[in-house]
C-alpha cells in the first residue's frame, strides 16, 4: 500500500459553505469526462484503503476518493460537529456531508431514472449504511452499487465497541506507545491474513500520529458512534433499491470476524432485484488486504457488465 502522489487527497470541501463544521479532503484521477466512479471507506479506514484500486482502474474511469469527516486528513472543524459525530450512531450526519460532496462534484440528485453518467459506488464497512441512505433518503442515483463487508443490517456491535464507548475516558488517557498497540491490534483483527508491516502503519498511522495526539481522541469518538450504530428506519427500505432495478453487487469475506457472511444473504434479501452476492475464500474483513487480486476481479467484472463492456 505505498503511497503515490497521484492518489493525495490535495483538495478541500467544507460543509456547510457560509460556516463550515466539517473539512473534507478529496482527488479525483483519470479522465473528467469519462464514467464516474466513487470508492468510500469505513470504520476505522481512510481512502488509503482504496487507493491501489482507484490508481488501477483510473485509466478508464473518473475516480473519486475521499476521506470521511473525521478520518484521515479529514476534519470535524467544531466542539458541536465532534459531539454530532460521537453520537451518530446512525450516520444520519455522515450521508448528509456526502451527499452535498457528490454535489459539489456535480453527481446530481435526482429520481431513480439513471442518466449514463450517474456515478458507479463502492462501498466498504460502514460506507454501506451511508451509501443506501444516500440514494433512499437523499434521492442520490448510481449507475451501480458495490457493497462490500459491508456494516447494513442489524443486529449491531463488537464487545470491543462497548469496552470504549463505556469508557471512553480511560482509553483517551492511554499512553500513546500503549494505544499505538491497541489501535493495532485492532485493526491486525479485522484481516484474515498477517499485515505487511508497512500496510499496518498506513492503516493505523491517522489514529496514532501528530501533536496533542488528535487520532486517539479520534478513534474513540469513531468507536463511540459504532457502539451506537442503527440502521431499523432504513432497512424497511432497502426492497426500494431492488425495485428501481439498480445494479447490486454484495461482496463478502467468507472469514469476515467483524460481520459475518450471512449478513450478505440477509442483505441480498432485503434488496431483492438484480442483487447478487460473491462470498470470496480466505478474506476476512479486510478484503482488500487478504485478497487484493479477487476483490479488484470481482469489482472490474461487475462494472463491466453494468457498463455493457465485458
Amino acid at each position: 500500500m505505498a503511497s503515490d502522489p497521484a492518489t493525495s487527497l490535495l483538495q478541500t470541501f467544507d460543509y456547510p459553505s457560509e460556516a463550515p463544521e466539517y473539512s473534507i479532503k478529496w482527488t479525483r484521477l483519470g479522465p473528467q469526462n469519462a464514467q464516474p466512479l466513487v470508492f468510500i471507506h469505513g470504520t476505522p479506514w481512510s481512502s488509503r484503503l482504496w487507493a491501489p484500486f482507484a490508481l488501477a482502474l483510473s485509466s478508464k474511469y473518473c475516480v473519486y476518493l475521499f476521506d470521511n469527516a473525521g478520518y484521515g486528513q479529514s476534519k470535524l472543524l467544531t466542539q458541536e460537529a465532534t459531539a454530532e459525530f460521537a453520537g451518530n450512531g446512525a450516520l444520519v450526519k455522515q450521508a448528509e456531508v456526502t451527499v452535498a460532496l457528490f454535489n459539489h462534484w456535480g453527481l446530481k440528485t435526482g429520481n431513480y431514472a439513471r442518466p449514463p453518467q450517474a456515478p458507479h459506488v463502492v462501498a466498504h464497512d460502514n460506507a454501506g449504511l451511508v451509501s443506501l441512505r444516500m440514494a433512499l433518503q437523499h434521492n442520490c442515483v448510481y449507475k451501480s452499487l458495490t457493497l462490500i463487508d459491508v456494516v447494513a443490517v442489524g443486529p449491531w456491535g463488537l464487545p470491543f465497541f462497548k469496552l470504549v464507548a463505556e469508557n471512553a475516558d480511560v482509553f483517551n488517557a492511554i499512553p500513546p506507545p500503549m494505544f499505538d498497540g491497541v489501535v493495532r491490534g485492532y485493526i491486525r483483527d479485522a484481516a484474515h491474513k498477517p499485515l505487511r508491516t508497512e500496510d499496518e502503519d498506513v492503516l493505523a498511522s491517522p489514529w496514532v500520529s501528530g501533536e496533542g495526539r488528535p487520532g486517539q481522541v479520534g478513534l474513540v469518538n469513531v468507536l463511540k458512534q459504532a457502539h451506537t450504530r442503527k440502521s431499523d428506519d432504513v432497512e424497511k427500505q432497502y426492497h426500494k433499491i431492488g425495485e428501481s432495478g439498480l445494479p447490486v453487487k454484495i461482496i463478502w469475506g467468507k472469514e469476515d470476524k467483524w460481520v459475518p457472511c450471512e449478513s450478505a444473504d440477509k442483505l441480498k434479501e432485503l434488496i431483492g432485484g438484480k442483487s447478487e452476492v460473491v462470498l470470496v475464500e480466505g478474506a476476512g474483513h479486510l478484503i482488500h488486504m487478504d485478497q487484493p487480486e479477487r476483490l479488484m476481479a470481482e469489482i472490474v467484472m461487475f462494472l463491466g457488465q453494468v457498463d455493457g463492456t465485458s
